[in-house]
Protein backbone atom coordinates (compact mmCIF):
# COMPACT_ATOMS: atom_id res chain seq x y z
CA UNK A 1 0.00 0.00 0.00
CA UNK A 2 1.14 3.14 -0.81
CA UNK A 3 0.16 6.57 0.99
CA UNK A 4 -0.53 10.06 -0.33
CA UNK A 5 -0.62 13.63 0.85
CA UNK A 6 -2.41 16.70 0.10
CA UNK A 7 -0.47 20.14 1.29
CA UNK A 8 -3.07 20.43 4.68
CA UNK A 9 -4.36 24.36 3.26
CA UNK A 10 -7.55 23.18 3.34
CA UNK A 11 -9.41 26.20 4.79
CA UNK A 12 -10.30 29.81 4.51
CA UNK A 13 -8.44 31.80 5.80
CA UNK A 14 -5.48 29.84 5.40
CA UNK A 15 -2.80 29.16 8.30
CA UNK A 16 0.18 31.98 6.45
CA UNK A 17 3.19 29.39 7.24
CA UNK A 18 1.28 26.95 4.82
CA UNK A 19 1.28 29.72 2.01
CA UNK A 20 4.93 29.85 2.96
CA UNK A 21 7.95 28.22 1.06
CA UNK A 22 9.29 27.35 4.42
CA UNK A 23 6.18 25.74 5.07
CA UNK A 24 5.74 23.97 2.04
CA UNK A 25 9.41 22.76 2.06
CA UNK A 26 8.66 21.64 5.62
CA UNK A 27 5.44 19.40 4.87
CA UNK A 28 7.04 18.18 1.46
CA UNK A 29 10.63 17.18 3.31
CA UNK A 30 8.60 15.08 6.16
CA UNK A 31 6.41 13.38 3.68
CA UNK A 32 8.95 12.03 1.84
CA UNK A 33 11.10 11.19 5.35
CA UNK A 34 8.26 9.27 6.50
CA UNK A 35 7.80 7.49 3.38
CA UNK A 36 4.77 8.91 1.78
CA UNK A 37 4.64 8.14 -1.84
CA UNK A 38 3.01 11.32 -3.42
CA UNK A 39 2.39 14.64 -2.11
CA UNK A 40 0.00 17.39 -4.33
CA UNK A 41 -2.18 20.54 -3.68
CA UNK A 42 -5.57 21.46 -5.20
CA UNK A 43 -6.20 23.58 -8.01
CA UNK A 44 -8.76 26.65 -7.38
CA UNK A 45 -7.38 30.09 -9.19
CA UNK A 46 -10.82 31.73 -8.47
CA UNK A 47 -12.80 30.30 -6.03
CA UNK A 48 -16.15 32.53 -5.12
CA UNK A 49 -16.24 34.35 -1.54
CA UNK A 50 -19.86 32.61 -1.09
CA UNK A 51 -17.90 28.75 -1.57
CA UNK A 52 -15.00 29.95 0.68
CA UNK A 53 -17.43 30.68 3.19
CA UNK A 54 -19.26 27.51 3.19
CA UNK A 55 -16.33 25.42 3.68
CA UNK A 56 -13.83 25.78 0.73
CA UNK A 57 -10.13 26.33 0.95
CA UNK A 58 -7.59 28.44 -0.07
CA UNK A 59 -4.92 27.09 -1.88
CA UNK A 60 -1.73 27.70 -4.18
CA UNK A 61 -1.26 27.47 -8.09
CA UNK A 62 -0.36 23.04 -7.91
CA UNK A 63 2.02 23.66 -10.98
CA UNK A 64 4.28 26.26 -9.24
CA UNK A 65 3.95 25.07 -5.44
CA UNK A 66 4.78 21.42 -7.17
CA UNK A 67 7.76 22.96 -8.41
CA UNK A 68 9.05 24.03 -5.63
CA UNK A 69 8.19 20.70 -3.18
CA UNK A 70 9.99 19.12 -6.15
CA UNK A 71 13.52 21.08 -5.29
CA UNK A 72 12.78 19.59 -1.58
CA UNK A 73 12.44 16.75 -1.99
CA UNK A 74 14.25 13.57 -3.99
CA UNK A 75 11.85 10.37 -4.31
CA UNK A 76 8.19 11.90 -3.46
CA UNK A 77 5.83 11.63 -6.46
CA UNK A 78 4.46 15.32 -7.46
CA UNK A 79 0.63 14.37 -7.84
CA UNK A 80 -1.81 17.71 -7.75
CA UNK A 81 -5.41 17.13 -5.78
CA UNK A 82 -6.39 17.78 -8.93
CA UNK A 83 -5.35 19.70 -11.98
CA UNK A 84 -8.81 21.15 -13.15
CA UNK A 85 -7.97 20.48 -16.86
CA UNK A 86 -10.96 22.72 -18.47
CA UNK A 87 -9.38 26.00 -16.74
CA UNK A 88 -6.20 26.01 -18.93
CA UNK A 89 -5.42 25.63 -22.64
CA UNK A 90 -4.08 22.04 -22.84
CA UNK A 91 -1.21 22.71 -24.90
CA UNK A 92 0.44 25.10 -21.59
CA UNK A 93 -0.95 22.48 -19.43
CA UNK A 94 1.60 19.52 -21.59
CA UNK A 95 3.94 22.24 -21.20
CA UNK A 96 3.94 23.14 -17.09
CA UNK A 97 3.47 18.99 -16.75
CA UNK A 98 6.69 18.47 -18.86
CA UNK A 99 8.90 20.84 -16.94
CA UNK A 100 7.68 19.81 -13.86
CA UNK A 101 7.99 15.85 -14.86
CA UNK A 102 11.67 16.93 -16.62
CA UNK A 103 12.86 18.86 -13.92
CA UNK A 104 11.66 16.15 -11.45
CA UNK A 105 12.94 13.23 -12.44
CA UNK A 106 10.10 11.87 -13.77
CA UNK A 107 8.07 12.18 -10.37
CA UNK A 108 5.09 13.93 -11.81
CA UNK A 109 1.76 12.47 -12.27
CA UNK A 110 -1.09 14.37 -13.81
CA UNK A 111 -4.06 14.10 -11.98
CA UNK A 112 -7.12 15.53 -13.61
CA UNK A 113 -10.87 16.11 -13.22
CA UNK A 114 -13.47 18.07 -15.21
CA UNK A 115 -14.27 20.51 -11.92
CA UNK A 116 -17.86 21.91 -10.47
CA UNK A 117 -17.47 25.49 -9.54
CA UNK A 118 -19.47 27.78 -12.06
CA UNK A 119 -18.59 30.69 -10.85
CA UNK A 120 -14.58 30.07 -10.86
CA UNK A 121 -15.13 28.47 -14.58
CA UNK A 122 -17.17 32.31 -15.19
CA UNK A 123 -14.29 33.85 -13.27
CA UNK A 124 -11.93 31.87 -16.09
CA UNK A 125 -13.72 32.60 -19.09
CA UNK A 126 -14.80 29.02 -19.62
CA UNK A 127 -18.49 27.65 -20.59
CA UNK A 128 -18.86 25.25 -17.23
CA UNK A 129 -21.43 23.34 -19.75
CA UNK A 130 -18.37 22.51 -22.44
CA UNK A 131 -16.36 21.01 -19.83
CA UNK A 132 -16.62 17.69 -20.14
CA UNK A 133 -15.94 18.31 -23.87
CA UNK A 134 -13.30 20.12 -23.07
CA UNK A 135 -11.62 18.08 -20.37
CA UNK A 136 -11.52 15.00 -23.47
CA UNK A 137 -9.92 17.17 -26.33
CA UNK A 138 -7.64 18.49 -24.09
CA UNK A 139 -6.39 14.82 -23.02
CA UNK A 140 -5.91 14.21 -26.77
CA UNK A 141 -3.62 17.34 -27.04
CA UNK A 142 -1.67 16.33 -24.44
CA UNK A 143 -0.81 13.29 -25.08
CA UNK A 144 0.21 14.37 -29.15
CA UNK A 145 2.20 17.12 -27.33
CA UNK A 146 4.17 14.58 -25.44
CA UNK A 147 4.66 11.97 -27.99
CA UNK A 148 4.95 13.53 -31.36
CA UNK A 149 6.60 16.20 -33.36
CA UNK A 150 4.94 18.76 -36.16
CA UNK A 151 0.99 17.61 -34.86
CA UNK A 152 -1.97 18.82 -36.12
CA UNK A 153 -5.37 18.83 -34.09
CA UNK A 154 -8.42 19.71 -35.39
CA UNK A 155 -11.07 19.47 -33.05
CA UNK A 156 -14.12 22.01 -31.32
CA UNK A 157 -12.59 23.96 -28.96
CA UNK A 158 -8.44 23.54 -29.67
CA UNK A 159 -6.95 23.81 -33.06
CA UNK A 160 -2.99 23.62 -33.91
CA UNK A 161 -0.71 23.06 -37.06
CA UNK A 162 2.51 21.32 -37.24
CA UNK A 163 3.32 21.91 -33.29
CA UNK A 164 6.26 20.36 -32.15
CA UNK A 165 7.10 20.99 -27.99
CA UNK A 166 9.96 20.02 -26.30
CA UNK A 167 12.13 19.09 -24.13
CA UNK A 168 9.95 16.07 -23.66
CA UNK A 169 8.59 14.79 -20.47
CA UNK A 170 11.31 12.41 -18.50
CA UNK A 171 8.95 9.40 -18.14
CA UNK A 172 8.68 7.11 -20.79
CA UNK A 173 6.40 7.49 -22.81
CA UNK A 174 4.91 10.08 -20.64
CA UNK A 175 3.79 10.79 -17.20
CA UNK A 176 0.96 8.92 -15.97
CA UNK A 177 -2.39 10.26 -16.15
CA UNK A 178 -5.18 9.54 -13.39
CA UNK A 179 -8.51 10.73 -13.71
CA UNK A 180 -10.68 12.14 -11.04
CA UNK A 181 -14.41 12.25 -10.48
CA UNK A 182 -17.38 9.50 -9.48
CA UNK A 183 -20.18 9.67 -11.53
CA UNK A 184 -20.46 7.25 -14.84
CA UNK A 185 -19.22 9.49 -17.38
CA UNK A 186 -16.15 10.18 -14.93
CA UNK A 187 -15.19 6.25 -14.87
CA UNK A 188 -15.48 5.84 -18.54
CA UNK A 189 -13.29 8.61 -18.91
CA UNK A 190 -11.10 6.22 -16.54
CA UNK A 191 -11.33 3.24 -18.91
CA UNK A 192 -10.26 5.64 -21.77
CA UNK A 193 -8.12 8.20 -21.06
CA UNK A 194 -6.62 6.83 -17.70
CA UNK A 195 -3.67 5.24 -16.28
CA UNK A 196 -5.21 5.71 -12.41
CA UNK A 197 -8.62 6.64 -10.67
CA UNK A 198 -8.97 9.07 -8.81
CA UNK A 199 -12.38 8.86 -6.99
CA UNK A 200 -13.41 12.09 -5.07
CA UNK A 201 -15.19 11.26 -1.49
CA UNK A 202 -18.25 12.78 -1.51
CA UNK A 203 -20.59 12.58 1.18
CA UNK A 204 -24.76 13.23 0.86
CA UNK A 205 -24.54 16.97 1.77
CA UNK A 206 -21.52 17.76 -0.53
CA UNK A 207 -22.78 15.46 -3.29
CA UNK A 208 -25.09 18.81 -4.38
CA UNK A 209 -22.38 21.08 -3.93
CA UNK A 210 -19.87 19.12 -6.49
CA UNK A 211 -22.36 18.01 -8.78
CA UNK A 212 -20.98 14.44 -8.19
CA UNK A 213 -22.02 10.85 -6.95
CA UNK A 214 -21.67 10.21 -3.67
CA UNK A 215 -18.86 7.96 -2.17
CA UNK A 216 -19.12 8.52 1.35
CA UNK A 217 -15.86 7.29 2.49
CA UNK A 218 -13.18 7.90 5.62
CA UNK A 219 -12.56 11.58 5.60
CA UNK A 220 -11.26 13.80 2.82
CA UNK A 221 -8.43 14.48 5.45
CA UNK A 222 -7.09 10.83 5.07
CA UNK A 223 -4.44 9.57 2.50
CA UNK A 224 -4.84 8.37 -0.89
CA UNK A 225 -2.64 5.60 -2.04
CA UNK A 226 -2.52 4.26 -5.42
CA UNK A 227 -0.37 1.54 -7.95
CA UNK A 228 0.03 2.92 -11.54
CA UNK A 229 0.49 0.26 -14.05
CA UNK A 230 -1.64 1.04 -16.86
CA UNK A 231 0.56 0.93 -20.17
CA UNK A 232 0.07 -1.27 -23.30
CA UNK A 233 -3.99 -1.72 -22.77
CA UNK A 234 -3.80 -2.53 -18.96
CA UNK A 235 -6.45 -1.98 -17.01
CA UNK A 236 -6.19 1.07 -14.48
CA UNK A 237 -5.63 1.18 -11.19
CA UNK A 238 -8.12 2.92 -8.24
CA UNK A 239 -6.54 5.49 -6.11
CA UNK A 240 -8.76 4.88 -3.02
CA UNK A 241 -9.06 6.84 0.78
CA UNK A 242 -7.33 4.71 2.87
CA UNK A 243 -6.59 5.59 6.52
CA UNK A 244 -3.22 7.08 7.23
CA UNK A 245 -0.20 5.28 8.79
CA UNK A 246 -0.12 5.27 12.18
CA UNK A 247 4.15 5.27 11.71
CA UNK A 248 4.42 7.62 8.77
CA UNK A 249 2.13 10.24 11.19
CA UNK A 250 4.46 9.86 14.16
CA UNK A 251 7.54 10.68 11.79
CA UNK A 252 5.43 13.58 10.25
CA UNK A 253 4.81 14.86 13.89
CA UNK A 254 8.26 15.23 14.36
CA UNK A 255 9.41 16.85 11.41
CA UNK A 256 7.21 19.27 10.97
CA UNK A 257 7.26 22.73 12.75
CA UNK A 258 4.73 22.92 15.42
CA UNK A 259 2.07 25.22 13.77
CA UNK A 260 2.34 23.37 10.36
CA UNK A 261 1.73 20.21 12.45
CA UNK A 262 -1.37 21.84 14.69
CA UNK A 263 -2.92 22.97 11.24
CA UNK A 264 -2.83 19.39 9.16
CA UNK A 265 -4.06 17.90 12.59
CA UNK A 266 -6.80 19.87 12.65
CA UNK A 267 -7.65 19.45 9.12
CA UNK A 268 -7.27 15.35 9.74
CA UNK A 269 -10.07 15.44 12.22
CA UNK A 270 -12.46 17.79 10.72
CA UNK A 271 -13.27 15.72 7.45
Amino acid sequence: MRFIITHPMHSHPYHPELASGAGVAAVAAAAERAGFHGFGFTDHPAPSQRWLEAGGHDSLDPFVALGFAAAQTTSLRLIPNIVVLPYRNPFVVAKSAATLDLLSGGRFILAVGVGYLKREFAALGVDHAERAELFDEALQVIRAVWTSDDISFEGRHFSARGITAHPRPASNPYPPIWVGGNTAAARRRVAVHGDGWCPFPAPAPLVQTAGTAAIDSPPVSTICGANVTRRAGTSPRSMSPSPTSTAAVRQARTSMPTPTWAVWKSWRRSG
